[in-house]
């Protein structure tokens, strides 16, 4: 498109922003906009960070502190990509950051359901227990791993309760695989400004986690 028909408008071109694109455009208007965080579309990704880790390490940090955590999303989405704990068994716990301090007390609440490939089905839940889960029950020999996503809600506004919607598929010691999903919650109101993922007991041998925000949403 000439530049004096940038956005379908000859002379002087409208100002742009997310919520207020005004005129026609082609696909290089559009990349341009995106590029500039200017072009519409509520509900889309957007990566904040990607950590992995491939040799043994007690726990992984997403903080606002250095970069790998950002409190302006008012929801967030957490990948967990082949965790190996170091310990047969293992969860991968999350714990949430208030205002710089890592909260890890009894004080979260959760209810999972989960299924396996031999036909046992039931549920965990918690009404007063020190974390979340990441995964569950991962066996380490060989490639027994576990992976997972969760969303995550208000975690940066100071008047609300951070709350967890989870699915995880994983494989145990025995080993078989089961899978799992439900809802957690920290119930107090507070600034979430990071997360620690860490195993229940143990240590991580291997794991790749991506923090996204979801913009607008």
């Amino acid at each position: 498109m000439a530049d004096d028909l940038k956005y379908g408008y000859k002379g002087a071109e409208p100002t742009q922003s997310f919520g207020n694109n005004t005129g026609v455009f082609d696909p290089n208007d559009i990349n341009n906009l995106i590029a500039d965080n200017k072009w519409t579309t509520f509900g889309q990704l957007e990566l904040i960070s990607t950590q992995t880790i491939s040799t043994t390490t007690s726990f992984m940090d997403f903080k606002e502190s250095d970069g790998t955590f950002d409190t302006s999303y008012n929801v967030h989405f957490l990948t967990v990509n082949n965790f190996k704990p170091a310990t047969d068994g293992a969860n991968l716990m999350m714990r949430f950051y208030e205002s710089g301090v890592l909260e890890t007390a009894s004080v979260y609440q959760f209810a999972y359901q989960y299924g396996s490939v031999t036909g046992t089905f039931g549920d965990s839940k918690s009404t007063s227990i020190g974390y979340l889960r990441a995964t569950s029950g991962i066996g380490n020999f060989g490639r027994e791993v576990g992976h997972s996503y969760s969303y995550l809600y208000n975690l940066s506004d100071s008047a609300k309760y951070s709350f967890q919607t989870f699915h995880s598929s994983y494989t145990n010691q025995t080993p078989d695989t089961f899978f799992m999903f439900g809802s957690g919650v920290l119930p107090q109101a507070s600034t979430v400004d990071g997360i620690r993922l860490q195993p229940t007991t143990g240590d991580i041998d291997e794991v790749s986690v991506s923090l996204y925000g979801i913009r607008y949403s």
